[in-house]
């Protein structure tokens, strides 16, 4: 199975024309495509919202697309509440879930009128002295064991996120008393998953401990967010998650368990992967070819530009513009030009002959990858467009200039003067 492109070597060389790589493009009509699916899919339950993960791909322009599909943000930083703000969503369209949380950031989200996500039974006293506690609130519930995890989040043993059962019905109870009306459950037990049963498997969990916590303590939960966790098929051989199969199994579970006992809770995602990380692309050119011990290509990106595979040794693959039909008979490591080792966009990866000049396109970019950039080598980041539904590019972020990382120096009269020279 080969992965396609939305678009081809000659809508490439026209861009190049303005453009200057590396850079982002995403797609605008893959996008609102996957969320027309996502709605549709859990459209059984009449409040259903997603709250976009603001930190899979923290650009207005975007966010302004999925607010204008119903589509809330969950945020994670004084930052991003800001940014979603701008981008329109506001209110408890924002769910507010952080962990080791300032008062300055839980003042920020109760001005915001966000839904306040504690990590932490002792955050209770934090949340109380910063902002006082507000009629309606979420926790974050971690219950050590699930059978679908992976790497990227690990044993949930080892997790720093969330309570356990027992802290979380302890908080509950503390929070009532505290006079809260309106109480949400969150849960994140894996990242990246592609099995469709996993938000089922999950649905059960909670859906279980919703009708303990109406047992017990007499609290009825007004909203379950089943977080995010779904992911995407990096390798070609991989099959996407089938939504709508998703949400028809988590239906069943929540008309047995919840229905069935008089209870209709509202159901949240907070997908950031799923819906940016497909229509998201890296596009570099290559600027060197090296062969010692290996075969290197070098490309004008590098892991400041995306970060994913230097730090997970993440997979994500390359197309070769204008060579997608050539035989992949070259085995080369890809790499940037960063003082790290770890440098390296595919290691022993079967490609096209590559020469100088060509460009790659990494797939799979949208969600943890620009986002995720930085500064190293003073490398400035790199610019972010969208290819509009209508075929046109727009750039929706600049590229970073080397001014920009001298910005926040405080320096002396004579070193501005040298560097204005």
């Amino acid at each position: 199975m080969i992965k396609s492109l939305p678009f081809n070597k000659d809508h490439v060389n026209e861009w190049l024309k303005t453009a200057e790589t590396p850079f982002y493009v995403y797609d605008e009509k893959g996008l609102r495509e996957c969320v027309a699916a996502l709605n549709e899919a859990f459209s059984w339950e009449p409040n259903f919202r997603e709250y976009f993960a603001v930190k899979a791909c923290p650009n207005p322009t975007i966010l302004r697309i999925l607010e204008s599909m119903g589509c809330g943000a969950d945020c994670a930083s004084m930052s991003e509440i800001e940014l979603a703000k701008a981008s329109g969503m506001t209110g408890e369209k924002i769910m507010f879930s952080s962990n080791e949380t300032t008062d300055a950031e839980y003042q920020a989200a109760v001005a915001a009128g966000a839904i306040i996500n504690l990590d932490d039974i002792s955050q209770i006293d934090n949340l109380r002295r910063a902002t006082g506690i507000p009629e309606t609130i979420c926790a974050r519930y971690n219950p050590g064991e699930f059978r679908i995890s992976n790497s990227i989040i690990g044993d949930l043993h080892d997790s720093k996120f969330g309570m356990t059962k027992d802290q979380l019905f302890e908080a509950f109870a503390q929070l009532k008393e505290e006079g809260v009306k309106n109480f949400g459950i969150h849960a994140m037990l894996a990242s990246c998953s592609l099995e469709n049963i996993y938000y089922p498997m999950l649905a059960e969990e909670l859906f279980g401990l919703v009708l303990e916590m109406k047992e017990k303590l007499g609290i009825e939960i007004k909203f379950i967010d089943m977080s995010g966790g779904i992911g995407i098929p990096y390798t070609p051989d991989q099959e996407p998650v089938d939504i709508k199969y998703v949400g028809e199994e988590v239906r069943k579970v929540y008309e047995r368990k919840l229905v069935a006992n008089g209870l209709s809770p509202a159901i949240q995602t907070e997908l950031g992967r799923y819906i940016t990380g497909p229509h998201g692309y890296l596009v570099s050119k290559v600027i060197g070819h090296k062969n010692i011990y290996k075969n290197y290509i070098g490309l004008d990106a590098t892991a400041c530009d995306h970060m994913r595979p230097a730090m997970y040794g993440a997979y994500h693959h390359i197309t070769v513009v204008g060579k997608e039909d050539a035989p992949c008979d070259h085995v080369y490591d890809v790499v940037g030009s960063l003082c790290e080792n770890n440098d390296k966009f595919a290691v022993d990866r079967n490609l096209p002959e590559i020469e100088e000049g060509d460009i790659l396109v990494l797939h799979d970019s949208g969600a943890h990858s620009r986002a995720m950039g930085y500064n190293y080598n003073g490398k400035p980041r790199c610019a972010e467009y969208l290819l509009k539904e209508d075929g046109q590019l727009k750039m929706i972020r600049r590229r970073e200039s080397i001014k920009d990382l001298f910005a926040t120096l405080d320096v002396d009269e004579e070193f501005t003067e040298r560097w204005k020279g």
